[in-house]
């Protein structure tokens, strides 16, 4: 599954499962509401690409329908022990069917995807016409997003940090309106999949 996540980065995930929630902050989902604003259609199912242990799909549950796709066993484990629905996928390969979902999110994550163009295509066929992709992320040209990218190398991650702007227009390349929607050391851009 090279698609997904480069080699060091899966070994990485999987040796630190059972502690990734005790070490990161609770998720927040403000962005969410925004992000799901800008669909054409009801927002119910939701697919939390790259999720990891669903920190995100268990903070977004309350209001919405979400499954966790990863391809780190040991973060997936540790998604359904919270009793999310869990799938390992390849994101440049995702086992759904065409317009399954309403929303696809990647949060802290885009950056892992070492096929980004691969990854948003399919994350845009699986979306239903009017629903969503989103993209949160850290932007390297801010100095803690450089901070994280350089921490993120000593751990021999094959992370690659890209700024907002280049990832509204990875969504744009894709077919999809995108839209900023903040900016600072975490961004967050969305984009909505056509209805015809």
């Amino acid at each position: 599954m090279t698609g997904w996540l480069g080699r060091g980065d899966v070994r990485f995930f999987d040796r630190v499962a059972r502690l990734y929630d005790v070490a990161m902050p609770p998720s927040r989902t403000d962005w969410a509401t925004e992000a799901f604003a800008f669909a054409e259609r009801p927002v119910e199912r939701v697919l939390d690409l790259a999720g990891g242990t669903g920190r995100v799909a268990a903070a977004l549950a309350p209001e919405y329908d979400p499954v966790v796709a990863d391809v780190s066993t040991g973060m997936l484990d540790r998604a359904r022990a919270r009793g999310l629905p869990a799938v390992r996928a390849d994101a440049g390969r995702l086992p759904l069917s065409d317009d399954a979902v309403d929303a696809v999110v990647v949060v802290d994550a885009y950056h892992h995807l070492p096929d980004r163009e691969a990854a948003v295509r399919e994350a845009a066929r699986v979306v239903a016409p009017g629903g969503v992709v989103a993209i949160r992320d850290f932007d390297p040209t801010t100095l803690p997003g450089r901070a994280i990218a350089a921490g993120e190398s000593l751990f021999g991650m094959d992370s690659r940090f890209v700024a907002v702007d280049a990832a509204a227009q990875d969504l744009t390349r894709a077919g999809l309106q995108s839209r900023v929607l903040d900016r600072g050391t975490v961004y967050t851009v969305v984009g909505r999949v056509p209805t015809e």
